[in-house]
């Protein structure tokens, strides 16, 4: 059953171009439903069963929502089967490469059997213009040498059940846009970061402790991992403008890095989120937070996605992490 509809006119509902949302509710779907309303679209999405609606909140009259599991075969089929969108955009995941190592067979499951799921009614859909599958470079592991820029054309080598469900997701992907004729487009995301994003993730757990310490509601000494490591990262915003061009330009069965080309070190992340706080902060290596096999440097080249897309890069980082930092500041005031 939806658990909310869309305020407006079925003749309005059905001018507009339909898009269905797995993970609807999360970090980056939330974004990218703002996104397509904001272009006009037609929004439903689905949610997990226990899921919040919190950071959709201020749109989710202009939603319609599902609660479903995408594990269900039969009941994914109905849903998305009766809503016949124009574009699907499968982002619902199990998310955290730190968490796939305890919950392997769960990450598997959902990552893989739940794709499964969604590209096996994709292909039974009469209007569907295009599946968007979200995938990450996590996919590429251990490469060399260590600093190269990456392309599409990498061989894939994850060293995470993470990674390799991915990887494995993809791969589905392409069997059905190969054999299937299904219309499904890869987004190989690198790390991004904004405001809703859990602190599973370095740059909200860096960016909610020092906003604890600024508010007074943690001592001034922050507990940290590996510094040393690089990463390409981009603003959430930018990243779902990318799904969205996926969507209206992608070719089936093809991959596209969404990245911004740069690689920053963790420790200049910190850096910069230190700086805007008035506190004095110790910052101490906590050994619980490294990881075993970790990628020193990730960077990937976005060319693609420009030349094929027009997919550019809105947003500074700076001003990326100054938005998480004051998303923390006012939820931390507000509990």
């Amino acid at each position: 059953m939806p658990i909310s509809s869309v305020c407006q006119s079925p003749d309005n509902s059905l001018k507009k171009k339909r898009a269905f949302i797995t993970g609807i509710g999360g970090f980056a779907g939330s974004f990218l439903a703002e996104e397509l309303l904001s272009h006009g679209y037609h929004v439903s999405g689905a949610l997990m069963r226990a899921a919040t609606t919190e950071n959709i909140k201020s749109i989710q009259n202009n939603l319609e929502l599902f609660r479903l599991d995408i594990l269900n075969a039969d009941r994914t089929q109905q849903v998305i089967s009766k809503l016949q969108p124009d574009y699907i955009f499968h982002l619902a995941a199990l998310a955290s490469v730190g968490k796939s190592f305890s919950m392997e067979r769960l990450t598997y499951r959902i990552n893989v059997e739940g794709t499964l799921n969604i590209l096996q009614t994709a292909d039974v859909l009469s209007r569907l213009k295009k599946m968007v599958f979200v995938g990450s470079a996590d996919c590429y592991g251990i490469f060399s040498p260590k600093n190269k820029t990456l392309t599409e054309d990498q061989p894939l080598n994850p060293i995470s059940p993470y990674g390799i469900s991915k990887a494995a997701a993809e791969q589905l992907c392409r069997y059905y846009a190969q054999q299937r004729n299904v219309p499904v487009t890869i987004a190989r995301s690198f790390n991004h970061c904004g405001p809703r994003q859990t602190e599973n993730f370095v740059v909200p757990d860096f960016a909610r402790q020092i906003a604890a310490i600024e508010l007074g509601l943690q001592k001034p000494r922050m507990a940290v991992g590996d510094l040393g490591a690089r990463r390409d990262f981009s603003d959430v915003r930018d990243i779902v403008r990318g799904y969205r061009l996926l969507a209206e330009d992608g070719h089936p069965g093809r991959s596209y890095q969404l990245c911004s080309g740069r690689a920053v070190a963790i420790k200049t992340v910190l850096n910069t989120l230190l700086g805007f706080t008035t506190k004095k902060v110790r910052v101490v290596t906590d050994r619980t937070r490294l990881r075993k096999s970790n990628i020193p440097i990730l960077r990937g080249s976005n060319q693609r996605a420009v030349q094929e897309l027009g997919y550019i890069s809105r947003y500074n980082l700076k001003a990326t992490l100054y938005n998480t930092f004051e998303y923390w500041i006012t939820k931390l005031s507000s509990s």
